[in-house]
């Protein structure tokens, strides 16, 4: 894989490959700024290529294509590690190998691109590098709650109970309020909405299974 874009201020590419370790300035900073603008573009591209998915569910494909490990693999592909400016502890133990590192740097330089050509130009890089990983994507057709179930059974934890907490309106116009629970470790609890008990359940399992990922992900 290779980048395709050519820094205009080559100081910006170098200071997103600076770890903290290496001192002042460093790319921490840039970090923030790259993992909110891959947020932003990768849920574009998912909201074209998905137009049937729930945002539940392209919160779990954002997931998998946004995270800790996902991005070392593509920072290994740029071949960044190569490139990493590193104090000398972490040379000596191998940070160029780190998957947090290494995940870190490729927000970092995502940013670079940013600052450099603005975001127009950090867009088009974007989706160039995720293209590909965002149309091998699988397309799910399970509902909310059959997927919350298997993440949670995946995980070794209880099923969630949907507890009815009212309705409102006429016989004909009935709504309905549902809370979906997840017990311990997370405790959670969301709130769903439907024309019926059942799509109620959905909107509240589709809210949970959402937050779960974020917090799987460390959001």
């Amino acid at each position: 894989m290779e980048l395709k874009y050519h820094f205009r201020d080559a100081s910006l590419a170098a200071l997103a490959l600076t770890h903290r370790s290496a001192g002042k300035p460093n790319n921490e900073r840039m970090e923030f700024l790259g993992d909110a603008l891959l947020g932003a573009i990768v849920a574009e591209m998912l909201y074209e290529t998905h137009p049937k998915a729930t945002e539940g569910e392209m919160s779990r494909l954002r997931a998998q294509l946004v995270n800790g490990q996902a991005l070392a693999v593509m920072a290994r592909e740029l071949e960044l590690g190569e490139r990493l400016k590193l104090g000398s502890g972490e040379l000596k133990s191998g940070g160029f190998r780190r998957d947090s590192i290494l995940a870190d740097a490729f927000e970092a330089l995502v940013a670079a691109v940013y600052l450099d050509g603005g975001f127009e130009a950090c867009k088009d890089t974007v989706r160039t590098l995720f293209a590909d990983r965002v149309a091998a994507l699988p397309r799910s057709s399970k509902d909310a709650k059959t997927r919350l179930q298997e993440w949670l059974q995946a995980q070794g934890l209880p099923l969630p109970q949907y507890e009815l907490v009212g309705t409102q309106g006429e016989d004909h116009a009935r709504i309905f309020d549902v809370n979906c629970v997840v017990a311990e470790p997370f405790a959670m609890t969301a709130a769903g909405r439907g024309s019926s008990r059942r799509l109620a359940e959905q909107d509240a399992a589709e809210l949970v299974l959402g937050r779960l990922l974020d917090t799987q992900d460390g959001r």
